[in-house]
């Protein structure tokens, strides 16, 4: 099913791309973005309506086995793979995402990587299809690409994944903890231990352990990046232990800021609203939620991951140098911060 017909924007423009964007989709199988409609004449070309700039719900119900991939979703979300374009602002910088192959954490890739870093990613091996279209989408950008597949919820893993990080990009100066756990239950009856061990341990245990394994390599300038949400700050009923994970990030945003600021390794978070990502489709909301998924925000629709792929880039770049402990939303007019 197609974005609804008061979208001036049809699917079809949505992926066409243009110009390079073409050579790229063509190179990496990858659509491109949404793009405007032809403006009127006198008409200011570089305005865009973020109400339309994107497909509106209703979506199509669809559902993917955990964790998802971004390549199978309709519609298929935008990272930004043609229509980011860097600028030097993150040249020389070596960087580790984990949830590298979707949602923000792709969006960050590609961002980071076409403002100069070399960048890690990390993902779970069912994600491989993904994660190598962003790595293809690095190196096209002329740095450096790493995969690193596993499972962030194992402890020497994580050790593992820092040191073959630092190992392969020669050093380690910006991390963004992304990757995440979400699963819809109506009730906490519906949660078992074991699933509730899961969330926590992807959402908060990872950090937790990536962190204390990449601090010995940062230097002052260094940045620690986590991936927050609206959740924090206005839970979902159906999203208990999902969203205190969640509140959890933004509170070690601000106290590791307080820790580290005097080393002059910064660290804040961006807090997302409702985004189209893999995480919807495979069990991080109900059908009935999905179908509708954005639209009760002033925008009317779901995100993009590529409309928050600048606020990582801000957030790791030298020039936000008195950002620290702060958690940077993009919730298109509802939620907090």
């Amino acid at each position: 099913m197609d974005a609804d017909t008061s979208n001036p924007i049809s699917r079809r423009t949505m992926i066409g791309g243009v110009g390079v964007g073409i050579g790229l989709a063509a190179a990496t199988g990858i659509a491109g973005p949404a793009l405007a409609q032809e403006p009127a004449q006198g008409s200011n070309a570089s305005l865009q309506d973020p109400t339309t700039k994107y497909p509106r719900p209703p979506f199509p119900g669809q559902s993917q086995p955990w964790p998802g991939l971004a390549s199978k979703m309709d519609p298929r979300p935008d990272h930004g793979e043609t229509s980011y374009k860097g600028s030097g602002r993150l040249t020389g910088r070596k960087a580790l995402i984990t949830g590298g192959d979707s949602g923000m954490g792709r969006a960050a890739a590609i961002a980071y990587a076409r403002e100069g870093a070399d960048v890690a990613i990390n993902y779970l091996p069912a994600e491989e299809p993904d994660a190598q279209e962003v790595i293809a989408l690095i190196r096209q950008a002329g740095r450096k690409g790493i995969a690193l597949p596993g499972d962030i919820r194992d402890e020497a893993f994580c050790n593992k994944l820092v040191a073959d990080a630092v190992d392969q990009l020669g050093g380690l100066d910006i991390v963004v903890n992304n990757a995440g756990r979400q699963q819809a239950n109506a009730s906490i009856m519906d949660i078992s231990t074991e699933q509730f061990d899961w969330t926590m341990k992807t959402n908060i245990y990872a950090p937790f352990w990536i962190i204390k394994a990449a601090l010995p390599h940062l230097k002052p300038g260094a940045t620690l990046i986590g991936t927050t949400s609206e959740q924090a700050y206005d839970p979902s009923a159906d999203l208990y232990d999902y969203a205190q994970t969640k509140a959890a990030v933004m509170n070690y945003t601000k106290s590791l800021a307080k820790q580290l600021g005097p080393k002059g390794i910064r660290v804040n978070a961006v807090a997302p609203g409702p985004i189209w990502t893999p995480l919807q489709v495979s069990g991080g909301a109900t059908q009935e939620k999905l179908k509708q998924f954005g639209g009760k925000t002033p925008l009317g629709r779901a995100g993009q991951p590529a409309e928050l792929a600048s606020i990582y880039v801000q957030l790791a770049a030298d020039d936000a140098s008195y950002a620290n402990g702060q958690v940077y939303g993009a919730a298109g007019g509802s939620g907090q911060p």
